[in-house]
């Protein structure tokens, strides 16, 4: 589906009560309204990472509330609320706090730069103070769910059965599905393929505390850390010198797609996949160079268990967290 389209025409039926939209990532957290008007009302800020542990969820809180004001929606007539986060989730009393290395800098310590000493960031129990119906899940179930229902994870317009999600973003997120069932696993957390090990690397240290794995060695968040000192201090300068001919930015991107074609073909032998969509800010910008290089370490290789299966962009693109959000309780 046109994810142009989705973004101005979906609607929620009309006399449905709204429901609120939370996406967060390691960068970012997005809140949106939608009801019979359609999807509104959107707030983004950079994702709380100062102060006490509870810090997070009272940011939410209070974009739920600017988010209803701009949608003209009383916070009091949110029928659900529906939270796609990073993760890895904790859970404390059966509600879900976060200990995701992007945000809490308790798990890798001072090196890793963040500034909390946090281990949790409390979530699910405040939300739940403020709004009776919260429905929180892995951020890449929730996309993994959105494009199951509207993008590019549907066959003859029905959800296919065996499928994943991956975002390439500040971090690396996963959502699996097996024999028509979404993996959640014991507290949520199935589908955290960031944290593989395909590769030796004694020196990228990513947030969990891991040396290595894939997330620090590929993630938006680890090209600073890696690559500064080549003079890459972002996704965005990394690529550009590659598209100017740079070798050195080019082998660079070569061994990042390596890595996570690695991930990719681990995902599909394993889980016996028809297709991966994927998402996620340093894949979609430049989805055009990535995806044939991705491919490359998938076609091929063991084709009785890889052939049939297709690596494809995001079919709700950009809008991909905002409608697994959605996905959630809509």
């Amino acid at each position: 589906m046109n994810p142009q389209f989705l973004a101005t025409e979906f609607k929620l039926s009309p006399g449905a009560a709204p429901v609120a939209c939370v996406d967060i990532g390691g960068t970012k957290v997005a809140v949106s309204i939608a009801d019979a008007q359609g999807v509104r009302g959107r707030v983004a800020e950079p994702t709380a990472k100062e102060g006490p542990h509870d810090a997070l969820a009272q940011q939410i809180i209070r974009l739920l509330g600017e988010s209803c004001q701009a949608a003209g929606v009383a916070t009091d007539a949110l029928a659900a609320v529906g939270v796609a986060s990073c993760g890895p989730f904790v859970l404390n009393a059966g509600l879900v706090e976060l200990a995701a290395p992007n945000i809490c800098g308790g798990l890798a310590g001072k090196a890793r730069g963040l500034p909390n000493d946090w281990t949790t960031a409390l979530l699910e129990a405040p939300l739940r103070q403020r709004f009776p119906n919260v429905r929180v899940e892995n951020d890449g179930i929730g996309a993994l769910e959105a494009e199951r229902r509207w993008g590019a994870l549907q066959t003859k317009g029905q959800p296919m059965a065996n499928c994943a999600y991956v975002t390439w973003s500040t971090g690396i997120g996963v959502g699996l599905c097996v024999d028509g069932h979404v993996l959640r696993g014991k507290n949520g957390n199935a589908g955290h393929a960031g944290h593989l090990f395909v590769s030796d690397n004694d020196d990228a240290l990513c947030g969990c505390g891991n040396v290595g794995d894939v997330e620090a060695l590929v993630a938006g968040n680890a090209i600073p850390r890696r690559f500064a000192h080549l003079g890459y201090p972002d996704a965005a300068t990394l690529f550009i010198a590659a598209y100017a001919g740079n070798t050195g930015a080019a082998a660079i991107i070569d061994e990042m797609c390596r890595i996570m074609g690695r991930t990719l073909y681990n995902l599909i032998v394993t889980l016996d996949l028809q297709r991966i969509s994927i998402g996620g800010s340093v894949f979609w910008h430049h989805r055009a160079l990535l995806l044939p290089k991705l491919q490359s370490y998938v076609h091929g290789k063991l084709p009785a268990l890889t052939d049939g299966c297709e690596l494809l962009p995001a079919g709700l693109g950009e809008r991909v967290g905002d409608f697994g959000a959605l996905a959630l309780v809509a």
